[in-house]
């Protein structure tokens, strides 16, 4: 894909910076770029077959935000996330996921709960951790959509940002891939069977457990 492909999918008539920035947004939420990688000016604009102005317009933006820092020389850094931030990251997830889960319990369609059985069941068969990360990145924003809360899915899109920066996915922890795979299944079959409070409590469960694989995981190194 062309760098105005990538450009023209976020978005027909964006003005330019604001399409670069929605591009290294997307760029950092998928993995692309990634905690302590370099970001310059010239290879961004390069890429993406756009002058610098634009660059410098959506780098001031991702600084503004706390998503980069200014790195030594020329360029920024991808911001990484230090211990305490990642567990108020965590609990501010765990509040937002189980009112999401909540609200889908009450208003989700059988459509929207066959789909997110149908992402369960790709999760399940995936082998790469990289695409169960994307897969259970798309379940959880399916679950924000069938809430029908659009202020809830904007907090979910501010929180998509600083989990960008948490860096390496834990389903590269033993046993995280089966264990959440079995926490998006009661938690699907709770939001089916229109029981909030069950769903309300699962989602936070499926949090608190994410957490403590990504603590494990730092404390790899």
């Amino acid at each position: 894909m062309t760098g105005q492909e990538v450009l023209s999918d976020l978005g027909e008539g964006l003005p330019l910076g604001e399409a670069v920035y929605r591009a290294l947004r997307e760029a950092l939420r998928s993995g692309v770029y990634r905690p302590g990688d370099r970001l310059r000016e010239e290879e961004v604009a390069n890429r993406l077959n756009v002058s610098r102005t634009p660059v410098r317009e959506a780098f001031g933006r991702l600084v503004s935000k706390g998503l980069v820092v200014p790195g030594q020389g020329r360029g920024l850094i991808v911001r990484r996330l230090d211990q305490a931030e990642v567990v108020e990251l965590y609990a501010m997830r765990e509040i937002l996921e189980a009112a999401a889960a909540r609200l889908a319990a009450r208003h989700a369609s059988e459509p929207e709960i066959d789909a997110l059985r149908d992402i369960e069941k790709d999760f399940e068969a995936a082998r790469d951790a990289a695409e169960m990360a994307r897969l259970n990145r798309i379940f959880h924003e399916s679950i924000f959509a069938a809430s029908r809360n659009r202020y809830l899915d904007s907090a979910l899109q501010e929180l998509q940002d600083a989990i960008a920066l948490l860096g390496s996915t834990t389903f590269t922890v033993d046993a995280r891939p089966s264990s959440a795979a079995a926490e998006h299944r009661a938690l699907i079959e709770a939001m089916a069977a229109r029981d909030g409070d069950k769903a309300d409590a699962l989602a936070r469960a499926h949090i608190h457990e994410a957490l403590r694989a990504r603590l494990k995981l730092m404390q790899r190194g």
